[in-house]
């Protein structure tokens, strides 16, 4: 039914795979080993946080023996930058948006594929790329990106300040990675609007696809703008101009009427870089929460509560969340009185952001509740998320902003909106689709286990950052805080934390064993395992190419549960007749 529906006859044919389930996978098994590689980076700052100047264990004899194994500050900056480049752009993006939508867009649409296999194929391949080039920044001299994740120059920009040619290759491997998202964007916007089976009409869409589809819009718009900003960094780092570098040192600098008089403003980045930077938690975070709303609909056994205006929040933030990036820049020297529209903007973004939380709720309210590992996860989201906006009211206010900015308030923050938010909402996606994607059933069992486990340690972890942070004395850049007097009353929380973080990452082995056995040797997977509505559980499991044996038409909502029309039975599938 599909000119592109042929099954691959070769190694080669595979790895290189127009099909988009085919490349859902490729991008789960590169965000799972970017997610293993920044976490493993986090367990290292943690450690350096909570045992300042002993010497690191076994790495620190291998590599930093002229300082008796002790981490020096210039590695734990690359750590602190890599860590939150490869969350972002080389773990979340490659698992939440390429995963997630390469397998969940056309099948929950009733399409045969993407719009465009083969652009959606180079889109792996040039993430993929990005990766590998982020990888051997590493070796470059002077070490990896250093500068933050953030980049700000002058440190990005030049070298002389410490951050050395894998500063380079980080503005290169962010630059695959964007240019990997635009042709993922296109595909995803395309799709939704071209490519619905008959009867899929915009109002009988999951909330995934809704979210998705913000997220590629989003990304359509703002990806060029700090694409444009980064090739600047590079352009004054390897070309010697200085769109953001002032005084001596640029190309003006010896000779003619600008010498010593360069006219970079280093600010101008951080406009740019927000202009984006903001738009990409929402990026990020949306494919969570339509996800989600799925998830509490189906393991409610209940119709989403509020489908319509659920829409209409996440389009109203899909166009707030492009006018409030000043609430970044408190700090900057910025006039009080544009800092109090930024600080309306950023209250009135709350207000959408309550009615579908809200609505979420009122899924939950006197449902028949399924607590399956998906489900688990997804009230996970819901609690991590609910505490990172009711802290982030306080960073939308000037005068408490920059007292807390900067400051591991901030980080706990952060990591309680996006971070937590994204990594429960992964691990409901995985456990979810799982037998849907592979044919397999992962153990419910050990996933239940993962996630009571996983939850504990990191709002424990979480907490701590704010309370160590609420005082406004905890930057959260430095390295060694045993070396500075004001903070040696936060010693013993550093070491709780590293705990923490130490019993979060060990306890994610129980979902790589349940992941790898599952994969091996899991028991056959049912079509429709979770009793779901949505199209991808019409399909056969796993989908062969071309996903539908015959293409489907869909009659109602995704979430049809305990409605007159589904009978005793009690739910429907969206390509089925009422009973």
């Amino acid at each position: 039914m599909s000119d592109h529906a042929h099954a691959p006859q070769s190694l080669l044919s595979r790895v290189f795979s127009t099909d988009h389930k085919v490349i859902a996978r490729q991008y789960l098994y590169l965000g799972l080993v970017g997610l293993l590689v920044a976490g493993l980076f986090a367990l290292m700052i943690r450690w350096q946080l909570a045992y300042p100047g002993d010497a690191f264990p076994v790495l620190g004899n291998m590599f930093w023996s002229e300082t008796g194994g002790v981490m020096p500050p210039e590695f734990y900056n690359m750590l602190f930058t890599m860590h939150g480049a490869m969350m972002v752009f080389f773990a979340i993006t490659p698992i939440v948006i390429g995963a997630f939508g390469n397998f969940a867009i056309p099948l929950q649409l009733g399409a045969e594929d993407m719009a465009f296999p083969f652009v959606n194929m180079l889109s792996f391949w040039v993430m993929f790329l990005g990766a590998v080039i982020m990888a051997i920044s590493f070796f470059m001299p002077g070490g990896a990106a250093g500068g933050g994740w953030t980049a700000y120059p002058p440190l990005s920009g030049v070298a002389e300040y410490g951050v050395g040619h894998g500063q380079t290759l980080w503005l290169l491997g962010i630059a695959f990675a964007g240019t990997s998202s635009l042709l993922g964007s296109v595909n995803y916007v395309v799709t939704t609007l071209n490519m619905r089976c008959e009867g899929m009409t915009l109002m009988r869409m999951p909330l995934t696809i809704w979210g998705l589809f913000c997220t590629a819009v989003l990304n359509l718009l703002w990806i060029p703008v700090v694409a444009a900003a980064l090739f600047m960094v590079f352009m004054d780092r390897t070309a010697g101009t200085a769109f953001f570098l002032s005084g001596p040192g640029s190309m003006f600098a010896e000779g003619g009427s600008l010498a010593g008089q360069a006219g970079g403003q280093p600010l101008l980045f951080q406009h740019l870089f927000w202009g984006f930077g903001h738009p990409e938690v929402y990026i990020l975070i949306f494919p969570v929460w339509g996800l989600v709303g799925d998830l509490l609909s189906t393991f409610s056994r209940k119709p989403a509560f509020g489908y319509k205006a659920t829409v209409l929040s996440m389009l109203t933030i899909l166009f707030l969340s492009q006018i409030v990036w000043g609430h970044h820049m408190f700090t900057s020297g910025m006039s009080p009185l544009l800092g109090t529209a930024f600080t309306f903007l950023t209250i009135t973004i709350s207000v959408p952001t309550a009615v579908f939380f809200l609505n979420w709720l009122g899924t939950i309210w006197r449902g028949s509740l399924r607590f399956t590992p998906p489900m688990l996860f997804a009230l996970g989201v819901v609690f991590v998320f609910g505490i990172g906006g009711l802290t982030g009211l306080f960073l939308a206010l000037q005068a408490l902003d920059i007292w807390l900015h900067d400051t591991y308030f901030v980080v706990g923050h952060f990591h309680f909106t996006l971070a937590a938010s994204v990594f429960f909402g992964t691990f409901a996606g995985i456990y979810y689709w799982f037998p849907k994607m592979f044919g397999k059933s992962m153990n419910q069992s050990l996933g239940k286990l993962h996630f009571y486990t996983s939850f504990v340690s990191l709002t424990f972890v979480f907490f701590m950052m704010m309370y160590i942070g609420a005082t406004g004395a905890h930057p959260r850049r430095i390295a060694d805080p045993s070396a500075y007097n004001f903070l040696t009353p936060f010693l013993d929380a550093n070491v709780l934390i590293g705990w923490g973080s130490q019993f979060l990452g060990l306890v994610q082995l129980i979902f790589v064993w349940n992941f790898v056995t599952s994969l091996m040797s899991g028991e056959q997977a049912p079509d429709n395992p979770w009793e779901a509505s949505s199209l991808e559980w019409v399909a056969p499991t796993p989908p062969p190419h071309g996903n539908f044996p015959v293409a489907p038409t869909v009659y109602r909502g995704p979430h049809e549960f305990n409605a007159p029309e589904t009978g005793e039975r009690g739910w429907l599938t969206q390509a089925e007749p009422s009973v």
